[in-house]
């Protein structure tokens, strides 16, 4: 029974006095420990959100702070032929400065030794923004330069020296030129996962580019004019620059100079933001639960309050006063709970987030008090509103107030905004719908499931009559027919959510990791030609490399699309203008390569003229089934009709094709043949020595890029477990909630079958049944709800399988089981102790 204020000013309600009830009302109910459970839960959901927010704020501002860092540039212009001398002097017309960069592959060597780099020629000056980072050996101290090798001389990867045997001091041949090594390059800041990056960076001056003899007519180089100023300059230069490209240039940004960064940040980020939102969906539940349990321990206080001359305006005003105090105060707790966890995530995260970063803003902070007012507005006020219209009858009449349809639009217009403020939080649309819509859609499937159970147990109470025990529980599931179904629905939405980020934890984390196990391929092998196809493979193959594949690989431009020719300026999307402007890597082949499925079609016809198309691929150029695709291949058209788009894994590192054709249009072309296989460490002297038999061969490696990988995989792994300790707070809390809901009533009904002869025996047997049929029904729905959102995150968000198990099955059903009794031991403690006379009269 609640103590009751003053209400001697309800003829005068005004503001202040109204604001005084309310305060003194929150502390009241604060200390008899009415609040505890709504507080905890907005504290958990709101921490939640501001953790992986606060993260994402800083993380997203550094990286517009530090993308002239990563580019080398303000604004960089990538090109296939030198860069137009009007591009430069417009430039330097608007102030700002610019250096030009030579990039391309090439063999360099020392004595007998060969080895594939990447080779750069820089202009002084370079780069523009940021700096390299070079030292005087491998391994020793390094510092930031502003210098760029002197002439006769380069800076080279340690990773070079090692491979070729060399020292600081040596001469490196480069063609034609013998220059020497003069520093190791330690970093540098505009090196992106290009495959012309993978090989070990050779960094020489300019002006000893025509030295190497290396530039001729028909050379593969990149070109690159790096520009920085002003921001109102180069926003102007670079508004110019796109209205005037030619073909084979474009405008590099983040995203397309180093896109591996945030790609990498992106999918780290949505792992997060997974657990947190499924945090703050289980606070919600625990949030609805407790207001529940406020508005029917508070229904005779207000009657009271009405009797004593307390008007509908004036309650309500105190109410919405009490918890709008309730929902700033929890709001402002989360917020500083999740400053201080984000945190120990940038630690966790630290290799991953290499920059120092910004202060955060407050746009976390504002997320998080709009979760902790939205919670409250969708979960709580709903359930309070209904405090005001308890009628003064109700202190002699019980059954004098019934849910009004008002409470119920309230719901869901809270739960409108509620998804609105996960739409936002998540800033994906797959994310949060996926996951908000996969809960709703389960709540509203576990209701209709329980509902079922408890009629078919009603039929079934007539077969326990010699079971007292199980014939109480039965009839406590039966007649608590609303509560039941809330607390199968509360524990069934709370479990689901602990073991859908368990799997997360595990299966999609384990279903990302099998995109690159270990034993990925960290080697390519190009430039095989058709005659060295035997003797290549038989070499690797006896140095117990595994079964080498290798695949032919076919140079040619798409040209006509249904007999109309086709070129950069009949497509509106740049990367379409980017594949039709260059030469595609054909290959051909009778099977479909493993990590390849068919999405649209069937796989290619022997002898007939077709092509399967990569997914992406044929999105982008607007290609369908049936198409008929000319290329030209070195002088010959082929014309190829579409079988079926294929939907091809990129992550497994093995050798992958836009284009597969079939043997009968390729095979007599001009061709060379590609592999990818894994080196282990032991045996990187292969290699050397299988260069040293066959010139003409190129390797990649691209083991830097895995370890990269796997590290990011790892980092994130202990950041989601980190997190994974605000959703398993919000699920006790919502244990807690659901069979605290139920105290009171439960508390009546075993003083009454107490006063008629039952013994506190029977009626614990009783509660354990009841809860332990509850948790386990629970439990079965959360498998089913869990698997089924798992595997909808793992197939439209993650883009990767999981592979489905028993497991969550069995954990569920025994942690629900195991929850609902532990829970109940603690929720309901003293409720058969409690002498019935006591809770009769207080009844």
């Amino acid at each position: 029974m609640m103590d009751f204020p003053d209400m001697s000013q309800a003829k005068r309600p005004g503001f202040w006095s109204t604001l005084r009830l309310g305060a003194r009302m929150m502390m009241r109910d604060a200390r008899a420990g009415e609040l505890r459970l709504l507080v905890l839960a907005l504290v958990v959901a709101v921490a939640a959100v501001t953790s992986v927010g606060f993260l994402a704020d800083r993380v997203g501002r550094a990286l517009e702070r530090d993308a002239g860092q990563m580019l080398g540039a303000d604004l960089v212009l990538d090109a296939d032929e030198p860069v137009p001398a009007a591009f430069r002097d417009q430039a330097r017309e608007r102030g700002l400065e610019v250096s030009s960069t030579w990039q391309f592959p090439s063999m360099v060597g020392a004595g007998d030794g060969a080895q594939l780099a990447a080779l750069k020629a820089v202009e002084p000056g370079y780069p523009l923004r940021g700096a390299l980072r070079v030292a005087d050996a491998p391994f020793a101290p390094d510092a930031p330069t502003r210098d760029v090798p002197p002439e006769g001389a380069v800076w080279v990867d340690a990773q070079l020296l090692s491979l070729l045997n060399l020292k600081v001091g040596d001469t490196l041949n480069v063609g034609d030129a013998h220059l020497r090594i003069d520093r190791v390059i330690t970093y540098e800041p505009d090196k992106g996962m290009q495959f012309v990056n993978v090989a070990p960076r050779v960094l020489l001056r300019a002006s000893d580019l025509p030295v190497t003899g290396l530039i001729a007519p028909g050379s593969r180089v990149g070109y690159a004019m790096l520009i920085a100023g002003q921001p109102d300059a180069v926003a102007g230069y670079s508004a110019w620059l796109n209205q005037n490209l030619k073909r084979g240039q474009k405008v590099a940004t983040l995203e397309s100079g180093r896109p591996e960064v945030r790609r990498t940040l992106d999918r780290a980020q949505r792992f997060l933001s997974l657990v947190a939102l499924l945090a703050v969906l289980i606070s919600a539940v625990a949030v609805a639960l407790a207001a529940g349990r406020y508005m029917t321990r508070h229904r005779d206080g207000i009657a009271v309050m009405r009797c004593l001359g307390a008007v509908q305006s004036q309650v309500a005003r105190m109410l919405t006063l009490e918890f709008t105090l309730v929902g700033l105060f929890s709001s402002a707790a989360g917020c500083l709970l999740g400053y201080a966890v984000h945190q120990v995530l940038v630690m966790l995260l630290g290799s991953l987030i290499d920059t120092t970063l910004p202060a955060p803003s407050a746009i976390p902070a504002l997320q998080g008090l709009l979760t902790g007012l939205l919670l409250l507005l969708g979960f709580a006020l709903p359930a309070l509103a209904q405090l005001r219209h308890v009628p003064p009858a109700r202190v002699l009449r019980r059954d004098a107030d019934t849910l009004s349809a008002r409470s119920a639009f309230g719901y869901v217009l809270g739960a409108a905004g509620f998804a609105l403020l996960i739409w936002w939080f998540a800033g994906d649309a797959k994310l949060g719908g996926v996951v908000a819509g996969g809960f709703l859609g389960a709540f509203g499937v576990f209701a209709l499931v329980a509902w079922l159970c408890i009629l078919g147990l009603a039929r079934l109470r007539g077969l326990a009559a010699g079971l007292p025990a199980l014939r109480f529980a039965l009839a406590g599931v039966v007649r608590r027919r609303a509560a039941t179904i809330t607390q199968v629905c509360a524990l069934a939405v709370g479990l689901m959510a602990l073991l859908l980020l368990t799997m997360t934890r595990t299966d999609l984390i384990q279903g990302w990791q099998r995109t690159m196990p270990p034993d990925a391929p960290n080697r390519f092998l190009i430039n095989v030609q058709p005659d060295q196809r035997q003797a290549v493979t038989d070499a690797l193959t006896r140095e117990g490399l595994g079964r080498i594949a290798l695949s032919p690989m076919v140079r040619g431009r798409l040209i006509a699309v249904n007999g109309k020719p086709v070129g950069p300026d009949d497509y509106e999307e740049p990367r379409a203008k980017r594949l039709v402007d260059r030469e595609f890597n054909l290959s051909y082949g009778d099977e479909m390569p493993s990590s390849n499925r068919i999405e649209q079609g069937r796989w290619l016809a022997p002898g007939s003229a077709e092509v399967s198309l990569e997914s992406g691929l044929a999105k982008s150029l607007g290609i369908g089934l049936g198409d008929k695709m000319t290329f030209d291949v070195a002088g010959q058209q082929v014309e190829v009709a579409v079988s079926s788009i294929r939907r091809v894994d990129w992550d497994t590192m093995r050798v992958n094709f836009f284009a597969i054709l079939t043997p009968a249009a390729l095979a007599d072309m001009p061709q060379s043949w590609i592999t990818s296989f894994y080196l282990p460490p032991e045996k990187a002297a292969v290699l050397p020595a299988l260069v040293r038999e066959f010139p003409n061969l190129t390797v990649f490696d691209v083991g830097a890029i895995l370890q990269q990988l796997q590290s990011v995989l790892n980092e994130v792994g202990r950041a989601v477990q980190l997190l994974f300790m605000f959703t398993l707070a919000a699920g006790v809390l919502v244990l807690s909630a659901a069979l605290t809901a139920t105290r009171d009533e439960r508390m009546r009904e075993a003083a009454v079958l107490r006063a008629l002869g039952a013994t506190r025996q029977q009626l614990a047997r009783s509660q354990r049944i009841e809860l332990w049929a509850v948790g386990g029904l629970a439990g079965l729905l959360a498998a089913a709800g869990a698997t089924a959102i798992a595997w909808a995150l793992s197939t439209l968000v993650f883009d990767f399988a999981i592979t489905l198990s028993l497991w969550p099955w069995l954990a569920g059903i025994g942690t629900g089981m195991l929850g609902a009794w532990a829970g109940g031991a603690l929720a309901l403690r003293g409720v058969l102790r409690t002498p019935p006379l006591v809770t009769l009269r207080e009844t």
